[in-house]
């Protein structure tokens, strides 16, 4: 009976990713997703469907009051996770080990391992998590061979100056899904374009940290600033450029 319980589950996870539509290069807007309550905690649904290189890819938001109880422990059978922080103290449960992150911390998590998230700051504590599944076979021994599950702080990278600002690389490696995830965090001076619009086989989220800017996609210009967020598919021509008097500072990350 246990086992066609779980024939059934399985046949019904797939019947739901198999209506899973692409998702399209566009901004998305933190205001534009609402939040719902529940407890110690708030949640915002942000995506959810398929790419280039993803049979499955989420995004939402998580938000935890001061001190919330943590996140129910639990491990992923195939899919990789990508946590960003975006306000506010974690502390990440892994397999028993707690590591602590701050503001623009990164937790780059493989499949199969035992993790939760708590709230361990004096104000609330807000991040994204990006789920996602290859259209290819899983490789955990490739994620293991090319450092595993990364803990990352900002004020651990080294800023690079650059002729338009700067740039924190946090890392550019193959994980279990990705024959490559790389990540880093940049910023713009003033008024200035981080490149000319070009186009890439990569799949690219460009996550705003702070100020505002204007990204050309496809020929079509959008805008955004903290809190929201630029997806660009494969192969989409785009270019950015800050359109602020101030400097802007944003996640870009990219995987095939």
């Amino acid at each position: 009976m246990k086992n066609i319980f779980l024939l059934l589950f399985c046949f019904m996870t797939i019947s739901v990713f198999a209506q899973l539509q692409p998702i399209k290069s566009g901004v998305f807007h933190w205001n534009d997703f609402e939040a719902k309550t529940n407890g110690d905690r708030q949640s915002r649904a942000i995506l959810q469907g398929v790419s280039t290189h993803l049979d499955y890819l989420s995004m939402h938001a998580t938000t935890q009051a001061v001190g919330a109880a943590p996140s129910t422990a639990h491990a992923n059978a195939d899919i990789e996770e990508l946590v960003i922080v975006k306000e506010g103290v974690m502390e990440v449960m892994i397999e028993g080990n707690g590591t602590i992150l701050g503001p623009n911390g990164v937790l780059s998590l493989m499949p199969q391992q035992m993790h939760s998230l708590k709230n361990v700051g004096d104000t609330p504590l807000t991040y994204y998590v990006i789920r996602y599944r290859s259209k290819k076979p899983m490789k955990i021994q490739r994620s293991v061979d090319s450092g595993g599950t990364l803990m990352i702080n900002m004020d651990s990278t080294i800023y690079k100056p650059t002729s338009v600002g700067g740039v924190r690389s946090y890392f550019d490696r193959p994980t279990a899904m990705c024959e490559r995830l790389e990540m880093h965090v940049t910023t713009l001076d003033k008024k200035v374009a981080s490149h000319e619009p070009h186009e890439h086989v990569e799949t690219e989220i460009i996550l705003m940290i702070s100020g505002e800017t204007a990204q050309m996609i496809d020929g079509k210009e959008y805008t955004a600033k903290a809190g929201d967020f630029y997806f660009m598919e494969s192969q989409s021509n785009h270019g950015i450029k800050n359109t602020s008097d101030q400097p802007t500072t944003y996640f870009a990350f990219k995987w095939k």
